[in-house]
């Protein structure tokens, strides 16, 4: 069977990984502005697809649009990280446990292939992929739990807080970390122990969250590098 032809990446869409890539990796600081004359110029294109990929931007946290300053950085803040984490580990807490009574040994499998693949982007250090893949590991059981309305809630906050759950993953040792916890959160589906699958997603979320609040304080103490704030 031919496989299916990748989407080509638009203009916009090169212009949001570009942004991301330079805030994901510090070039781009909090509070600094992004120079959109200066994309511009380097790809030799108007700013309307600029003003497109900024909107997005905005909308997924990693940058404000303030008038007569342009785009600038967004910082983060332990309140957003708190807040955001909170509502994700009771959105697709219960998710995972209305999902568990209707997982298939399909779904497991699926579960076991990415969460191996997330393994092997956690020892080369490939964040963007384990990013990709991560959401494909959350998207099954959020699927699976058949509560449309939940879903796009869900795919709503995720979305405007793209930016955070970026940063968590970027803390020291917590890829291999996440790998470990969804090697349980898999063996909880696959013994359809609903109040464990719950717990264990929760915990996920929690986890992250408080992994990333003592990254932002010990940037803040000046022990560490400023990158999200």
């Amino acid at each position: 069977m031919d496989r299916p032809l990748e989407k080509p990446i638009t203009l916009r869409e090169r212009i949001v990984e570009f942004v991301k890539d330079s805030i994901t990796n510090g070039r781009l600081k909090p509070g600094e502005r992004v120079p959109e004359h200066e994309i511009a110029e380097s790809l030799g294109i108007s700013r309307t697809p600029i003003r497109e990929a900024f909107r997005q931007l905005e909308t997924e946290g990693f940058i404000t649009v303030m008038p007569r300053k342009g785009a600038v950085v967004s910082p983060i803040t332990a309140k957003d990280v708190r807040e955001f984490y909170a509502i994700k580990s009771l959105l697709e807490g219960y998710a995972a446990r209305q999902a568990c009574a209707k997982f298939t040994d399909k779904d497991i499998k699926r579960l076991r292939t990415l969460n191996q693949q997330m393994k092997t982007c956690a020892e080369g250090n490939d964040l963007k992929g384990f990013f990709r893949l991560d959401s494909q590991f959350h998207e099954t059981f959020l699927k699976a739990c058949n509560n449309d309305r939940l879903c796009t809630l869900a795919h709503n906050v995720v979305q405007q807080f793209e930016r955070l759950r970026i940063a968590a993953l970027s803390t020291p040792g917590r890829l291999r970390a996440s790998v470990k916890q969804h090697d349980g959160i898999i063996e909880a589906f696959a013994l359809k122990d609903e109040p464990r699958v719950e717990a264990l997603v929760r915990e996920n979320a929690e986890l992250s969250a408080e992994i990333l609040v003592k990254e932002l304080s010990a940037e803040r103490s000046g022990s560490g590098p400023n990158q999200y704030a």
